[in-house]
C-alpha cells in the first residue's frame, strides 16, 4: 500500500509546479506536468514510449476498441508509440485533473534488461503495448526525487540519468516487467514489430504493402498482421493511416498548411478521402476542427 506521505508529497511538488491549468515541459526534458479544471474532449495523439501517471483525477485512453482508465496513484505505460484517443474524466476547479509524463529511453531499458538478465527470461506470444498500472511506493519515490531536482538545475544532468535507471529498474521488476522485456528481447516478436513501427514513421508518407512490412518483420504476411494487431490493438493498415492524419493535423494546426497540401504532404492522393477519414477520426472536417482546437488552446 502507498505510503501517504510519499503520495501526498508528489501531489504537493506537482500542484506547486502547476497552479493553472496547461501543460509544463520542465527543465528535465524527459518529464511533462499538466493540469485541467475541466473534463476533456476526446483527442487523438500519439503516445510515445514511457509512463503517464495520475495523480489527482481521471483520465481515459482508448486503444482501437479497448479502453483504458487510470486515476489517482495509477499510471498508464506504452512501450511503443502508438495511436491513441486521450481524454480527462474527472477534474473540476477544486480538484483539477493532475499528471505527468516521465518519457522513457528504448535502448536504455535494453541496456538495463540485459544487466537484470531478464531478456532471457522472457517467454510467450507477444504482449498488448499499453497497461494500467498501479504506482508503488518505490516508483511513488522515484518520481518524487526527480521533481525535486527541479530545485537543484546544476544537478539535473548528473542526476537524472541515474533516477531515470531506478525508474526503469523498477518497471522491469515489477508485474508490468513482461511488456518491456518483450521490447527488450531481441528477435522476439514485440520486438520485430516495434522496428517495423520505427520504419514506418520515417517512410509513411510513402506508398506501402503489408508484404513489405512483413518481409521487414521477418515474418509471413498472416503471422505479421496477427502480432501487430496484438501488440498495438490496430492493423497496420490502420496504424499507418493514424500516422498520416496525425501528421497532417500537426501541419495544419501549426505550420498553418491548409487541407489539400496537407493531404497530399503525408501520402494522401485523394484530398477527398483525406477529408472523410480525418472527420472520421477528429470527429469534424479539417477547417472546422482545426479553428476549434486553436480556439481551445488559445
Amino acid at each position: 500500500m502507498n505510503q501517504p506521505n510519499v503520495y501526498n508529497l508528489l501531489q504537493s511538488l506537482v500542484e506547486d509546479i502547476a497552479q493553472n491549468d496547461g501543460d509544463y515541459n520542465t527543465a528535465i526534458p524527459i518529464l511533462s506536468i499538466y493540469r485541467r479544471s475541466a473534463v476533456t474532449d476526446p483527442m487523438p495523439c500519439i503516445f510515445g514510449l514511457g509512463l503517464g501517471v495520475t495523480i489527482q483525477g481521471g483520465k481515459r485512453v482508448t486503444l482501437g476498441n479497448e479502453v483504458f482508465n487510470y486515476s489517482s496513484g495509477q499510471a498508464l505505460i506504452n512501450s511503443i508509440d502508438l495511436p491513441v484517443v486521450s481524454y480527462v474524466t474527472q477534474a473540476t476547479i477544486t480538484e483539477p485533473y493532475l499528471g505527468l509524463r516521465l518519457d522513457l529511453d528504448a535502448n536504455l531499458i535494453v541496456q538495463i534488461a540485459a544487466e537484470m538478465n531478464t531478456s532471457g527470461i522472457c517467454k510467450g506470444g507477444p504482449l498488448r503495448a499499453m497497461s494500467v498500472i498501479a504506482l508503488d511506493d518505490g516508483i511513488l519515490d522515484a518520481l518524487t526525487r526527480l521533481i525535486r531536482l527541479l530545485n537543484e538545475p546544476s544537478k539535473i544532468p548528473l542526476i537524472t540519468p541515474l533516477i531515470q535507471r531506478e525508474i526503469i529498474i523498477r518497471l522491469l521488476d515489477g508485474e508490468h516487467g513482461p511488456m518491456l522485456q518483450h521490447l527488450a528481447t531481441v528477435g522476439s516478436p514485440s520486438h520485430q514489430i516495434s522496428q517495423v513501427i520505427t520504419w514506418m514513421k520515417l517512410n509513411y508518407i510513402n506508398s506501402i504493402s503489408i508484404n513489405e512490412l512483413a518481409a521487414k518483420a521477418h515474418m509471413s504476411s498472416s503471422t505479421f498482421r496477427q502480432h501487430f494487431r496484438t501488440i498495438t490493438g490496430l492493423s497496420p493498415l490502420q496504424y499507418l493511416k493514424n500516422l498520416r492524419l496525425q501528421d497532417a493535423r500537426h501541419w495544419m494546426l501549426y505550420e498553418d498548411m491548409d487541407a489539400s497540401s496537407a493531404a497530399i504532404r503525408v501520402g494522401y492522393e485523394s484530398v477527398t478521402q483525406f477529408n472523410r477519414e480525418y472527420a472520421r477520426m477528429f470527429g469534424e472536417p479539417p477547417l472546422r476542427d482545426i479553428k476549434r482546437t486553436r480556439a481551445l488552446i488559445n
